[in-house]
């Protein structure tokens, strides 16, 4: 898991060209200036910004103590994946903000303006990443502020990732894929149990009556791994049933899809809403609306976009189109950081034990975005 995460963001950091840059003068005349370019052949990346850290020694050397502490970083985070996201829109900020735009190229008398920008930035951002309070500063959700608010709270929560990295590390890869789709849906279940859903701009303040809830989770889910006793079947690959037909059946079913299909290589899912059910005694509908966050780049229509997000894309306007993979070629690809969203009706089946979703595909799906970028 740790080589595949430091993978991707490897390729986040330096995103390498299709095909070699076409040099002209002005092209030139920066790599005149950049010792290390022909050496380390950075006319084959396109990003202008990482040609500089490819081709600069300074900057080279300040990339590598960066990479340095990105790793250190990951070292210490139970969960990885929202910091590849983090890191992806990070660089195009760095980009913007030191003046470089998409594949523009860097003229000969901005270059020390906008090599002093990058040094300087990527210096600060090693520096933040090495403080451990930086992914408590930087918590995204309401939940994730709320515990890095509370120190009793965050070590509950070290603690609980910790016994649960332990327990997923004695599965099979398979086992394994099934056991982190059910991890992140205990994160999603819990925002909405307590009621953090859509509230990452309200002030802590005003987010008290959570905290309970909060310990309340931490606590169950902490004595349900005790319970079992360092076996990780007795908490992971059990087949769940909802209580109800709702959200939390609609997450059941898509944790399970992108798990059997391996999505979660390319996909988190992010959150997951009832809008509508049709329901009798023993067989209901749900039709839902899941929201995902693209971890690494595939194109809008091939194997992954079809099972991963039940369906094909048209780039030019983010809606879904007709057709499969295997009969739509398009070379367009999702970014990292975008989010997709679909509908889709869900089959279930009442059982002893609650509701179980019947399917196993999200295919075809009703309606889609894509947004969040290009």
């Amino acid at each position: 898991m740790r080589l595949m995460v430091l993978t991707m963001l490897a390729l986040l950091a330096l995103p390498a060209a299709s095909g070699f840059a076409q040099a002209g003068a002005s092209d030139r005349s920066i790599a005149d200036r950049l010792p290390l370019f022909d050496r380390n052949n950075c006319q084959a990346i396109r990003d202008p910004g990482n040609q500089l850290f490819c081709g600069d020694s300074e900057l080279s050397a300040a990339a590598e103590k960066l990479s340095t502490a990105v790793e250190a970083r990951l070292a210490r985070l139970p969960d990885r994946l929202p910091a590849i996201e983090e890191n992806a829109i990070w660089i195009r900020q760095r980009n913007l903000g030191c003046g470089i735009v998409g594949q523009s190229a860097i003229r000969d008398d901005d270059f020390d303006r906008v090599k002093a920008c990058l040094l300087k930035v990527t210096e600060e951002r090693a520096a933040i990443l090495r403080d451990p309070d930086f992914d408590c500063l930087a918590a995204d959700t309401a939940a994730g502020a709320l515990i890095c608010a509370d120190p009793s709270l965050a070590l509950a929560e070290t603690e609980l990732n910790g016994q649960v990295l332990a327990l997923i590390g004695k599965l099979d890869p398979t086992a394994a894929r099934f056991a982190f789709a059910e991890y992140g849906r205990w994160t999603r279940e819990r925002d909405r149990k307590c009621n953090l859903v859509g509230k990452e701009n309200v002030p802590l303040e005003e987010l008290g009556s959570a905290e309970d809830c909060l310990v309340d989770y931490l606590k169950r889910k902490t004595n349900e791994i005790a319970a079992a006793k360092g076996d990780p079947k007795k908490v992971f690959g059990r087949q769940v049933a909802a209580k109800e037909p709702d959200t939390d059946a609609v997450d059941f079913c898509a944790a399970r899809i992108h798990a059997a299909n391996s999505c979660g290589s390319f996909l988190r899912i992010n959150r997951v809403y009832a809008l509508d059910s049709q329901v009798n005694d023993q067989e209901a509908q749900v039709t839902g609306e899941i929201e995902m966050v693209v971890l690494a780049p595939f194109t809008t229509c091939s194997k992954v976009a079809s099972t991963c997000t039940g369906t094909c894309w048209d780039a030019s306007t983010g809606r879904p189109q007709p057709g499969t993979a295997d009969k739509v070629r398009a070379s367009a690809a999702f970014n990292v950081t975008r989010r997709l969203r679909i509908q889709r009706t869900f089959a279930f089946v009442k059982a002893a034990d609650g509701w179980r979703c019947r399917e196993d595909a999200l295919a075809p799906v009703s309606s889609g975005t894509a947004g969040g970028g290009s």
